[in-house]
């Protein structure tokens, strides 16, 4: 029988990226991520890995760039501000076609903004987050449990598709604490890795990670290969978790920590009948549009922690075929499930 373990989010995350293969972590000190570098700077010396805190953001995100191109699972952890330094290097490494994992414990913004939760990070995320034509597989999780099980996913995932993957939690997910069993992670998948510049032994000839290609034609050429497997990630890694949408008359969308919320107000809303259901995207990119063709409600609204940031990935999911709204709160405030409530009444007063 397996047991489960008390853990911190944080913790949860270094724990399952070591029980998937990561050897190599570098990373830098920012609230409210530092104790998965702490955890790892503790772990890794011990099972013959690396821990290596960098002497910025932007150092560690081109060590994982090295690491990565070497063929090893290698990852990163930051906070908001701290993820605008490394999208630099994320867009080299997106550019090189290399596998990574990226967590980013998302503070409130803009700027230094403050330590406490919020998920204003969701445009970077999804939209590349760095400069040229790129795409991270984005994952969201809403519980200590999901965070372990998505890092796994994560690794597996980006060796896959040879593209990085980010963890995109928030403040207080890192923060909470709740049981976690890790024999329910996925095992580690490798897959082969004949590009990697791991040596040659005179075997083969040498490998090189590129990301300069000064011939227009050429670069367009590798923009167009990359474009067709986002085509491919985008038709087979939509994933999502709903319920009570088959007679909905609006439709509640919102992800990670914010999900949660959801959750008790639907309840609420049914027990007062309410015909109310929600839809939790747990894959940012690629969104997951289809669900949004199989249901019919009179108006959907997004609940966030931010300004409303996925708003128009719900518009673009559903055709704007029906009115989508928006509640939100940001600096660090978590709804409430009343706020939700009292929103959605307010929302189904106007198209009733």
């Amino acid at each position: 029988m397996s047991e489960k373990v008390l853990m911190k989010g944080n913790e949860a995350i270094g724990e399952a990226a070591i029980r998937s293969g990561c050897r190599h972590f570098f990373g830098y000190p920012i609230t409210p991520q530092t104790e998965l570098s702490a955890y790892m700077a503790k772990k890794m010396p011990k099972i013959g890995g690396v821990f290596l805190q960098a002497e910025s953001e932007v150092a560690a995100i081109n060590m994982v760039y090295g690491a990565a191109s070497a063929g090893v699972r290698a990852m990163t952890s930051s906070s908001s501000p701290g993820i605008s330094l490394k999208s630099e290097g994320l867009s080299y490494i997106a550019a090189a076609d290399l596998p990574c994992v990226v967590v980013n414990m998302v503070r409130g913004g803009p700027g230094l903004g403050g330590i406490q939760p919020a998920q204003s990070d969701y445009f970077q995320a999804t939209r590349g987050g760095g400069h040229g034509d790129y795409h991270l597989i984005v994952l969201a999780p809403n519980s200590v449990q999901e965070l372990a099980y998505l890092t796994a996913e994560a690794f597996n995932l980006s060796e896959e598709y040879r593209i990085p993957a980010m963890i995109l939690g928030d403040g207080t997910i890192g923060q909470m604490m709740e049981p976690v069993d890790f024999d329910l992670i996925p095992e580690p998948v490798y897959a082969q890795k004949p590009w990697a510049t791991n040596g040659t032994e005179g075997k083969r000839e040498k490998n090189v990670t590129e990301t300069l290609f000064l011939e227009p034609s050429e670069l367009e050429e590798r923009v167009f290969e990359r474009e067709k497997k986002y085509d491919v990630v985008r038709e087979n890694l939509q994933r999502y978790k709903s319920h009570d949408t088959d007679d909905a008359d609006i439709i509640i969308v919102s992800y990670g920590l914010t999900s949660r919320v959801v959750e008790t107000a639907v309840k609420i809303l049914r027990s007062e009948g309410i015909k109310a259901g929600a839809i939790r995207p747990i894959t940012l990119w690629p969104f997951p549009e289809k669900v949004f063709k199989e249901v019919h409600p009179k108006a959907f609204l997004s609940v966030e922690m931010s300004m409303g940031q996925m708003v128009e990935d719900v518009k673009l999911a559903c055709d704007c075929s029906v009115p989508v709204h928006f509640f939100g709160r940001t600096g660090g405030v978590i709804p409430t499930p009343d706020e939700v409530v009292n929103k959605v009444k307010e929302i189904l007063k106007e198209v009733e």
